[in-house]
């Protein structure tokens, strides 16, 4: 019988994943699975490394959004701690889950929990930090520290955009530095992004080439442009459009990428307030292990 440490966020996305605890521990044990939950909060979520540490377990499933997800692995990672994780979207931004799909059918990805088949997954590290989605900065970064969490609960991913919208008459460009590996290039950038999946901001196929588990980390900027340019550009990526060929679009895929800026900028790390530029940016292959069932 295996046993796992489900971690869930009680206020991600509409707030209602504590009412589902109880079902979901049932699920768990239909497939002859020992559930213990740990309830995470900002002041309790440090010592989660130690609970983890003293207890033996088959792996750590996580229930939230990308920022619940980003904390346990930072803290998985900096703890030494090696464990396959699992992922029960329930946040308003599931970026990392529903790129791979495994949002899509709860008893169906249970059951591949239950048989232990995992994969191996990049993740990115920035410093000190990891992220295990997308590292950007630029404009509307900013956006998902700046939404009131009620409203988040209230309209989901939609309070991003109506708070984004509010933020197009303040766009600019950043004068920036980039290598890449062996591409060196310096841009006026409204925005740049740093992804391990293709999915982000719950806009799908932003980077055309991303997997999870190649090695590589795939860089998306946005050049400045004219805002009818730009607007356009923003419409066809709302539309999943392929936007890699634009002109105003630089994309390209590394191992390894540094970024400065001429001007004071804070990064995001999978919706997480990141550090501020310059910024070290190396990928680690196969870092980490998630249950997933090959495709």
């Amino acid at each position: 019988m295996k046993k796992l440490i489900l971690v869930y966020n009680p206020i991600s996305g509409d707030a209602t994943f504590k009412y589902k605890l109880d079902d979901m521990i049932a699920k768990f044990l239909q497939r002859d699975c020992i559930v213990i939950p740990y309830r995470t909060q900002k002041e309790n979520l440090q010592p989660f490394g130690h609970f983890i540490r003293n207890i033996e377990v088959d792996g750590v499933i996580i229930a939230g959004g990308d920022g619940t997800l980003h904390e346990i692995i930072n803290i998985m990672i900096h703890e030494g701690i090696d464990l396959p994780i699992g992922i029960l979207a329930s946040g308003t931004s599931n970026d990392f889950a529903s790129f791979l799909g495994i949002d899509v059918d709860l008893d169906a990805y249970i059951d591949t929990i239950a048989s232990g088949e995992t994969i191996p997954i990049d993740i990115g590290k920035i410093g000190t930090g990891y992220f295990i989605n997308v590292a950007s900065a630029g404009m509307l970064t900013c956006v998902a520290h700046e939404v009131d969490r009620r409203l988040k609960n209230a309209l989901g991913k939609m309070a991003y955009y109506l708070r984004g919208l509010g933020e197009l008459p303040h766009f600019r460009a950043f004068p920036m530095t980039i290598h890449a590996d062996e591409h060196v290039f310096s841009e006026k950038v409204f925005l740049f992004l740093i992804l391990n999946s293709g999915t982000v901001g719950s806009l799908k196929n932003v980077a055309v080439n991303a997997k999870v588990n190649d090695g590589l980390l795939d860089l998306l900027l946005v050049k400045k442009c004219k805002i009818q340019d730009l607007m356009s550009l923003t419409a066809e990526l709302m539309a999943g459009k392929n936007i890699t060929t634009r002109k105003n679009v630089i994309y390209l895929q590394a191992k390894n990428i540094t970024i400065e800026c001429a001007v004071q900028l804070d990064s995001d790390l999978d919706g997480e307030l990141g550090p501020r530029l310059p910024l070290t940016i190396t990928t680690l292959p196969g870092k980490m292990k998630l249950f997933y069932t090959k495709k």
